[in-house]
């Protein structure tokens, strides 16, 4: 239904911003279309005041501002022309992919419930000679291991299983009996309440 004097938003042009709504849109606009750029600079200073004001932030300002330039410039397509006091990312450079990130660790990992830091630890217990500091590592690497063993869901989480790990992924290396190894293992019983007395 069209009623002649009623402006509906629907039939205007959406906005690149919701957040801030249609007033500060048409703000940007009239700045744009100012004909100084000392004019449209100060315009656009007093429509960031009223951009920090329409939408409150817990953010300090020094954090803030560069995001309200930004949005400021999103709002003008890019095409407010003044002098921005933050570097502005156009569109064309956000349009560009990053660059691929590079894995190359993961493949020398023969399993993968023990992650990367796991098989770094591995390396480092091969290269330290034997005493109480390579002891200390081999129990916290040992514990880390189990934890992973747990949390993977692994049909068989024991001391024996994460010695024979050692053993396996250390070259041979670290060679300890289950009973050496010092953590704490859950029983069969991890995570079930414990009935009340009647």
């Amino acid at each position: 239904m069209n009623i002649e004097g009623l402006d509906y938003n629907t039939t205007r042009e959406k906005l690149r911003l919701m957040a801030y709504g249609r007033n500060i849109q048409q703000m940007v606009e009239m700045c744009m279309a100012l004909p100084t750029k000392r004019e449209r600079q100060k315009c656009a200073e007093e429509i960031i005041t009223v951009m920090r004001r329409a939408i409150p932030s817990t953010q300090s300002q020094k954090d803030r501002m560069p995001v309200l330039w930004y949005h400021l410039a999103l709002m003008s397509d890019f095409k407010l022309d003044i002098d921005y006091p933050v570097e502005i990312v156009y569109e064309d450079k956000m349009a560009q992919r990053p660059d691929n990130i590079p894995y190359s660790n993961m493949r020398r990992m023969p399993v993968r419930h023990y992650g990367r830091l796991i098989f770094e630890m591995f390396e480092q217990l091969k290269s330290m000679p034997e005493g109480p500091q390579r002891d200390a590592l081999v129990n916290i690497t040992a514990a880390q291991m189990y934890r992973s063993l747990q949390m993977w869901g692994m049909a068989t989480v024991d001391k024996e299983k994460v010695a024979s790990d050692l053993a396996r992924f250390t070259d041979g290396v670290i060679q300890v009996m289950p009973q050496e190894l010092k953590f704490e293992t859950s029983g069969g019983n991890a995570g079930k309440k414990k009935k009340r007395k009647k």
